[in-house]
């Protein structure tokens, strides 16, 4: 059974505020929020103000996943992980 956008805009959330609080994450979190982000974009039930949020998650993400240092990458975007947390939180 396949996940609406609702259950993954909730795992997006989830990878997000673990990398906000443990200030550390793996290569595979970040290509798992590439994988959720293009389905959302895909999905005709999100609007574009929220696509246009989900491209900055998708652009963090790529370039984590291409860091030489990934928990420095994230600790460099504490901000962003917030503002993009409480984000998704009003969109759900």
């Amino acid at each position: 059974m396949p996940l609406n956008h609702e259950h993954q805009l909730t795992i997006l959330k989830d990878i997000l505020t673990n990398h906000q609080s443990d200030c550390c994450g793996t290569v595979s979190e970040c290509e798992q929020l590439e994988r959720l982000v293009q389905s959302l974009l895909a999905n005709d039930q999100i609007t574009d103000d929220v696509k246009s949020k989900l491209n900055d998650v998708y652009y963090y993400s790529q370039s984590g996943k291409y860091s030489s240092d990934l928990d420095q990458h994230i600790t460099n975007h504490q901000n962003q992980l917030s503002q993009w947390v409480t984000d998704i939180d009003s969109f759900s």
